[in-house]
Order: structure tokens, then C-alpha cells, then sequence
């Protein structure tokens, strides 16, 4: 363990949480796989934050998500739970006991087309069916990049995926994975639909039990923990097993960062009233218990509302997606989580979880709102100045946060991140003695524009901003969803399409304590006591009551009073 990384430990829990949290996690597989060539310089983020060191069984070293996993019984399709690196058919062997032995076996799930590409591309399963890993240079860190013999992977097609394992090229611990066996990902019978549902989960002795032993065999190994990001599905079960997991760890490590991840899947289907009044309830509860326990919580959905009034999907100038496909939606949020997590990654000053938590939460204020432009639209032949002054004063960023039209809104804190602009197109490149068509073409430094763009934009909000080279990495198996007006690099072509598929991008990304929550958590409060709970007892008789959805309601309502916009942090 590299000393001083300031280890995160991430919980993902739930299914939509699982197709973010792979491509998230492809994500940082493919910025470790960098070419010995490549332009952008090493070291501006901290691997080790999120990855740990092991050793199999064979003595052969790992490095792994430092990730615990909860999921339904039926998620994992053709992934074992104990995950493929560290299994050795020969200790299935070593049983003690003697006797009779009866076998009873599961039907076994075709492995994805992409994953099998990926194992023979790979070429680290031996015939005798022991996972041998690549070495680690210098006993940490991830393998070098080779161009040996390694064909094209194969990109996966949305027919082909049916849940996230079909298309994570990430191998995981055997302590990531936690399934919940008296729950379904399939079927209508037996699923996990509400928050009552999810919360006494963590209430059972055998799940907390084995939580909690995750938990302590990841944090005991850290030197320097700095905190916890919880993924979780807010719009099922899962928004109550965040909630008593955001407690436990609250409870258990005081002191830690905890920001939750509160993510929602596509925009609501007007033919499913069942599970509209259910995401809405889930949703309510969740945030509002989430944000009694975390550091900070920040919703993250491609839909355009939280509660039941349908919008359309956000739209991104540059991108073309199905906001029904969760490998789509996943996708998109996980390029934005990449980018709004940067600070607390970063190999230089960076910042803690805590430090940004309480940047970002002042006055009671704990959830936020993210924003993402994806890409960020740089032509080759300008300069980032020209580009922002282009963006004029609407907000520069598209909202991931289902709240609606941000305009019209005011910011009381913001953490910005532009990553993936060469340094060249930092500063003005105008001839000397050119009149400046704005004082940014006068700042000298990249970091210097952004922080004056920004000071004019929100001229009294207090601004943290970061700028960097590394681009995000957007490789198979994240979905090809890009105009043919983009270059490899993400940048917007002022010539014909080179055919050349995009391979990493450009992005601007915002965590916001805005008063835009004014309206998004008092809607919210306002569906909630709209509703006739005598036509929802399941979601009562799954452990709520009703003096329960009373203090709900009570606070979701102070919690939107704290974001009115006259509220400011300089008045």
C-alpha cells in the first residue's frame, strides 16, 4: 500500500448501482492499462484510493477494487461470487468430510460474448483452470501496457447485456461480492421493493454479520482511510439497505467522509403506476434518511424530475443514448462520477472527503446537485477561453440530478472539474497585440481561466476548481454513443469526420449546493402528502409506519427550506 493514498472504501449496492459502478470501474481499469507512450503525464490521480494489493493462492500479486458489492439472488449471470482471481479448483478438493457426498448444481449462465473475447485477448486462464494474473512492477500498482499479439475486443451490443457482470472487465476480491439470497433480480415474486424491505436486511444478523466482517477486513489493511462513497439505487429496496449501511458506517467510524451516491435509472413509464408511487416513496425516504448518516448525498439520474410529474431525459449536444437501457444511463453518470470525484483522488493536493463534504454541506445543506458536459465541446482550433466565452452565461453544464432546468437558480458552493484539454488549449493563443475579446484570454494559466470563468459566472459563491490533463477513458466496453463530429480525442472536428472512434473525451464536471433543491425536495414533499396510503399498504406492511412517512415528510420539507435562495453563504 503506497503510504499517505488516503484510502476510499466503496459500497455499491443495487442493480442500476451495478451497471454505473462497472463502467466506473472499466473506467479505471483503462486509465491503469496507459501506454508507455502516452501524452498525457502520469501521477495526476491516485490509483491506490480506490485499488488495493493482494496475493492469490499462487503467490502471483493483484490489485483490485477496494469494493464491497450487494446485489439480488440472479444478478451475477455467469460471474461466481467469489469472483475468478483467486479460485483454485484444486481446494474444492481438500473437503474433511468423508461421507456420502450429494451435488447439487445451478443452471450455468453463458458467459457475455465480450467477456469470453476478453479472457482469450487476455490469455491469463491456464489449462488446468487456474487464474494466473499478470505481474505487478514493482509490487504495486497495475500491469504494463503490452501491444503484444491482443486482438480487438469485441464491443459489446446492448442485446447482449443483460446485467452489469455481462460487461465488467474488472476481476474483484473474493470479500467484494455480498449476494441477498431471499431476494430476486428476476421474476414478479419476491422482490426487493421498498425501503422498509431493504432496511431490515441490515437488521438481520446473518447480512450485517457479514457486512461488517467485509468491512473490517478491507479497513484494517488501510493506513490512511479517508472515507467511504456509497453507490446506491435510490429508487428500489436498496435506497433502506443504503440507509442502514450509511448508519452502521456513521456509527462505526466516526470522523470518516461518507458521500452516497444516490442513483435513479431512466425517467419514469406512465404504464407502471405501482412502481412510480414506490420510486417516489424509496426515493423520499432514502434521501432523507441517506443524508441523516452521509458526509454529503448527491442524486444522480438521467430523468428530468424525482418526483411524479414525468420529463423528458436530459439531452447531451454530442452523445446519442436510449435513456430506457441502464448500460446507456450507467454509462453517462459514471463518466460524470469519474470527473466530480477528483478531488479527493488526486496524487497532488488533494482534497479530503471531509474537506469537500463541508465545502459543499454548510447550513444543514447535504445533498447536492451534479451537473456534466459530456464532452466538453473544445474545437482543436481554439483555446479554452474562446470556449468559454462561446457558453455565454447559461449554466455551462448539463444537471444529473433530476431537477429540472437549473436556470433561473442560484449557487451557494460548487467543486468544478475539467479534465482532458491538451495544456496548449489552456490559455489564449492570440497574436501579441491582438485586442482580448474577454479577460480570460489574459489569465496565463489554464487553472487561472477557469477560476476567474467561474468568479463570473457566480460571482459570490464560494468556487473549488481543478484542472487536468488526464482525459476519461471511454474504450469498449463503454457504449459507442458519439456523433461522427468528434475526434478520437473527444474534441469537436471543424472538418469532415475522421472515422476514428472516440477513445477518451474532454469533460466538465459539478457537485452544487443549489436552490434548485428549494423546489425538487418541496415537489418531492408535495407527492408524497398527495398520496392515499390506504392504496399502498404493501409498502406500509414492509416495515414503514405511518408515524414514519409523518416524519418523513417533516423532514424533507426542512431539508428543502434550507436551500431557499436567500440563503446565501456571503449574506
Amino acid at each position: 500500500m503506497a503510504r499517505g493514498s488516503r484510502e476510499v472504501l466503496t459500497l455499491q449496492l443495487g442493480h442500476f448501482a451495478g451497471f454505473v459502478g462497472a463502467h466506473w470501474w472499466n473506467q479505471q481499469d483503462a486509465a491503469l492499462c496507459r501506454p508507455t507512450d502516452a501524452k498525457e503525464p502520469p501521477g495526476e490521480l491516485c490509483p491506490d484510493v480506490l485499488y488495493r494489493t493482494g496475493r492469490t493462492l499462487h503467490g502471483q500479486e493483484t490489485y483490485t477494487p477496494r469494493l464491497i458489492l450487494m446485489d439480488l439472488k440472479g444478478s451475477l449471470s455467469s460471474l461466481k461470487q467469489e469472483g475468478g482471481l483467486y479460485r483454485d479448483k484444486q481446494l474444492d478438493a481438500a473437503i474433511a468430510w468423508q461421507g456420502k457426498l450429494t451435488t447439487h448444481k445451478e443452471e450455468i449462465y453463458p458467459k457475455n460474448p465480450y467477456l469470453q473475447d476478453l479472457l482469450s485477448a487476455e490469455g491469463v486462464l491456464n489449462s488446468d483452470d487456474i487464474w494466473r494474473v499478470k505481474s505487478i512492477p514493482n509490487g504495486k500498482g497495475p500491469p504494463p501496457f503490452t501491444t503484444t499479439t491482443t486482438p480487438k475486443p469485441v464491443i459489446p451490443t446492448e442485446g447482449s447485456i443483460r446485467v452489469w457482470s455481462d460487461f465488467l472487465r474488472v476481476h474483484l476480491h473474493p470479500r467484494s461480492i455480498c449476494m441477498i439470497q431471499k431476494y430476486n433480480h428476476d421474476g414478479e415474486a419476491g422482490r426487493l421493493e421498498a425501503f422498509g424491505q431493504g432496511e431490515s436486511i441490515l437488521k438481520e444478523h446473518k447480512y450485517l454479520e457479514e457486512l461488517e466482517d467485509r468491512l473490517h477486513f478491507y479497513v484494517e489493511e488501510c493506513d490512511y482511510l479517508q472515507g467511504f462513497q456509497i453507490l446506491c439505487d435510490l429508487h428500489n429496496g436498496f435506497s433502506g439497505v443504503g440507509a442502514k449501511a450509511a448508519e452502521l458506517l456513521q456509527d462505526e467510524y466516526s470522523g470518516r467522509g461518507i458521500i452516497t451516491w444516490g442513483l435513479l435509472p431512466g425517467p419514469y413509464r406512465l404504464g407502471e403506476p405501482q412502481k412510480n408511487i414506490y420510486r417516489l416513496l424509496n426515493t423520499a425516504f432514502g434521501l432523507v434518511h441517506l443524508s441523516a448518516h452521509s458526509s454529503l448525498v448527491c442524486p444522480l439520474s438521467l430523468g428530468g424530475s424525482l418526483g411524479l410529474h414525468p420529463e423528458p431525459p436530459v439531452n447531451f449536444p454530442h452523445l446519442q443514448y436510449d435513456a430506457a437501457l441502464p448500460f446507456h444511463c450507467g454509462a453517462i453518470l459514471a463518466t460524470a462520477l469519474d470527473t466530480v470525484t477528483v478531488p479527493y483522488r488526486l496524487c497532488s493536493s488533494p482534497v479530503s472527503m471531509v474537506h469537500l463534504a463541508d465545502m459543499l454541506n454548510f447550513s444543514g445543506k447535504k445533498v447536492v446537485t451534479a451537473g456534466a458536459t459530456i464532452p466538453f465541446p473544445l474545437v482543436p482550433s481554439q483555446s479554452l477561453p474562446d470556449t468559454l466565452m462561446q457558453l455565454g452565461e447559461a449554466t455551462p453544464w448539463t444537471p444529473l440530478s433530476a431537477c429540472g432546468d437549473p436556470s433561473g437558480t442560484c449557487c451557494f458552493a460548487q467543486s468544478v472539474v475539467l479534465r482532458g484539454l491538451d495544456r496548449v488549449c489552456h490559455t489564449s493563443q492570440l497574436t501579441p497585440g491582438t485586442p482580448l475579446p474577454s479577460p480570460l484570454h489574459a489569465c496565463t494559466t489554464g487553472e487561472e481561466v477557469l477560476a476567474q470563468y467561474l468568479q463570473q459566472q457566480q460571482p459570490r459563491v464560494r468556487s473549488s476548481s481543478h484542472l487536468l490533463l488526464t482525459p476519461c477513458k471511454v474504450v469498449p466496453p463503454y457504449p459507442y454513443l458519439f456523433s461522427s463530429s468528434l475526434s478520437q480525442q473527444g474534441l469537436v472536428l471543424d472538418g469532415p469526420p475522421t472515422g476514428a472512434a472516440v477513445e477518451s473525451i474532454p469533460v466538465l464536471g459539478a457537485l452544487c449546493s443549489s436552490s434548485s433543491l428549494n423546489r425538487t425536495l418541496g415537489d418531492l414533499a408535495k407527492d408524497l402528502a398527495k398520496l392515499d396510503l390506504r392504496r399502498w399498504a404493501s409498502f406500509m406492511d414492509a416495515g414503514v409506519e405511518q408515524d414514519d412517512l409523518e416524519e418523513t415528510l417533516q423532514e424533507l420539507r426542512s431539508l428543502a427550506q434550507c436551500y431557499q435562495s436567500g440563503d446565501s453563504l456571503m449574506d
